[in-house]
Formats: C-alpha cells, sequence, structure tokens
C-alpha cells in the first residue's frame, strides 16, 4: 500500500506530482468524490490504471482553470466561447481537442476529451504544479460503487496506489456530463 498523505500536508502537492512524473497512480479528493490520477499523456500509467479498475475507454482529466482549457480545444474561436461558457461546479464537458494534449488512448471518438475545472484547493494546486492534464476517473472496480475514503480505497485496491490523498468522507455524486456536439450540449449522466 502507498502512503497516505492529508490533502493540506505540506508536502502532499510536490509528492503527488512526483508519483505521477514517474508513471505512478494516485488517489485524491475533488470537489464531488475521490479520483484516480495519472499523467494523462502516459501510456503506460494509463494501461496500469485500466488495469486496476478493469476497464477501458475514454477518461476525463481535469484542469485548474478556463485558460488551460481553452488552448487544449480545437474549436473555432466562436464554437470554443460557447464551450468555455457551459463549465461550471461539478461539471464535466466533452469536446474536441487539439493532437498531442493528452494519449489518444483516453480520447473519446473525434478526438474529444473530458474536462473538469476543480475547485478543491489540492487539484487546483496539483494542476497548476503540473502544468499537464491529469486523470480524474472515480475509484472504483467496474461495476461497483465508488469508495468513499481511504479505508475503502485501500480495502478495495491494496498495493495498486502509489499514494492517496486524504480528504476525510467524500460521499457526494459525481460530476454531470455534457458533450458538446454540433453546436447543443447533450447531458450524459
Amino acid at each position: 500500500m502507498g502512503k497516505v498523505l492529508n490533502w493540506n500536508d505540506i508536502n502532499a502537492i510536490t509528492k503527488a506530482k512526483n508519483v505521477i512524473l514517474d508513471g505512478g497512480i494516485i488517489a485524491y479528493p475533488t470537489d464531488t468524490i475521490y479520483g484516480l490520477g495519472v499523467d494523462a499523456r502516459n501510456e503506460k500509467a494509463i494501461l496500469k490504471l485500466n488495469s486496476i479498475k478493469n476497464r477501458t475507454g475514454p477518461i476525463s482529466v481535469i484542469a485548474s482553470e478556463i485558460n488551460i482549457v481553452s488552448k487544449w480545444i480545437n474549436l473555432s474561436n466562436e464554437k470554443k466561447k460557447l464551450v468555455l461558457n457551459k463549465f461550471g461546479p461539478n461539471r464535466t464537458i466533452i469536446a474536441p481537442v487539439h493532437d498531442n494534449i493528452v494519449d489518444k488512448m483516453i480520447l473519446g471518438k473525434n478526438n474529444t476529451l473530458g474536462i473538469r475545472i476543480i475547485n478543491h484547493p489540492f487539484c487546483k494546486s496539483l494542476s497548476k504544479l503540473c502544468g499537464f492534464p491529469i486523470t480524474t476517473t472515480s475509484i472504483n472496480k467496474t461495476g461497483k460503487n465508488p469508495e468513499i475514503n481511504v479505508d475503502g480505497i485501500i480495502a478495495s485496491f491494496k498495493n495498486e496506489i502509489d499514494l492517496i490523498i486524504e480528504d476525510g468522507e467524500l460521499n457526494n455524486s459525481a460530476s454531470s456530463i455534457y458533450i458538446y456536439e454540433e453546436n447543443l450540449f447533450k447531458k450524459i449522466r
């Protein structure tokens, strides 16, 4: 089992960044539920993440602020503005992104990526410090409910997670997900 640090521990952000840069997996608190994070550009880390969750397919990422997201999105300025205006608390927006933002394995069809601008202070700081997309996917094996605290994370994942960033019990609903298609948004969760 990896190390457990409280989210406001002075070393938590640096240690989390180092684990991610080394291709490891972190568990971390978001403003909704706990998430699993890896470097979204690192194919080996993504394969490891998919393996421990028993899943494949697209994975969303976190961003610290709208200006960063604006650089990732691959749409005309008018359409990009529409997408950027849809971001808000507890929302994941799926939109087309430029090549080489993340590994293609986590993209959806038509080069789309789910993006969340997270309000949790740990996530914002980690995202800013890293300067690249970090995955955010619920902490659960496929078909199971997300783990809501450190004990559940440890019980489900034993030694598969390199670092757990703790913030008590998080038992909220996951973010709403909207996909942008043809100038419209469709809610998919």
